[in-house]
């Protein structure tokens, strides 16, 4: 893989994780440009077209300027650019701890292995719920996530049914979060508590710090 193969980059930042199982670390992250879906919660639709053309040398050496050794890769879908397959095992290979932000619409096995894989399963209220590639579920470790964006009640129970009939929690890690300003986070936790259910409920850190900021 060459370190002059090129990708559009919306921005790379410096701030703390506000999700998944890294929260609270501080963290680069490297959000790269398009997307495919069009979840109607997006809080990222500036990442849909623009940004600039980084070649991955580049791209490097922006990421160690910060002092932090974990690494996110988001978007948009970054998969939709098909050399962030060499960003993320060159991220690596330089002794990062990488995690991948993907809505599980494109095909993940052959993100690599030592990648941190946070998988969305797209719930009916995204509007994108007939995007979701349920094959890549078998490509999932136990060090990977999954993570279902819940908007309304509605949402809940699809996502409880799911999670049972598939047993994704003894797979990985499974993330139940309540829609920003779309669902209560109460009521979520409400519901988790009533069923038992075996997931970790979690809010956006960075959006209770600092609202929905780009670059945050």
């Amino acid at each position: 893989m060459s370190s002059s193969e090129r990708l559009k980059i919306t921005e790379i930042f410096y701030s703390l994780q506000g999700e998944a199982l890294t929260v609270g670390i501080p963290t680069t992250f490297i959000r790269l440009t398009g997307c495919p879906l069009r979840c109607q919660y997006c809080d990222t639709e500036y990442a849909f077209s623009g940004g600039d053309w980084m070649n991955l040398g580049a791209i490097l050496e922006r990421v160690a300027a910060n002092q932090t050794r974990y690494v996110t890769v988001t978007g948009g879908e970054p998969l939709a650019q098909k050399p962030c397959l060499d960003l993320l095992a060159k991220l690596c290979d330089a002794d990062y701890q990488v995690s991948l932000e993907t809505s599980g619409a494109l095909d993940i096995s052959k993100v690599d292995s030592r990648v941190v894989k946070v998988m969305d399963i797209k719930t009916p209220g995204s509007g994108e719920e007939n995007r979701n590639r349920l094959e890549n579920i078998n490509c999932i470790s136990e060090h990977d996530q999954l993570k279902f964006v819940i908007c309304d009640e509605r949402d809940y129970e699809w996502s409880r049914e799911l999670l049972q009939r598939l047993d994704l929690n003894q797979r990985c890690e499974v993330l139940f979060s309540p829609s920003f300003e779309q669902l209560a986070a109460a009521d979520l936790a409400d519901w988790i508590l009533r069923d038992g259910l075996p997931v970790r409920m979690q809010m956006q850190l960075h959006k209770l710090l600092w609202g929905n900021q780009p670059g945050k």
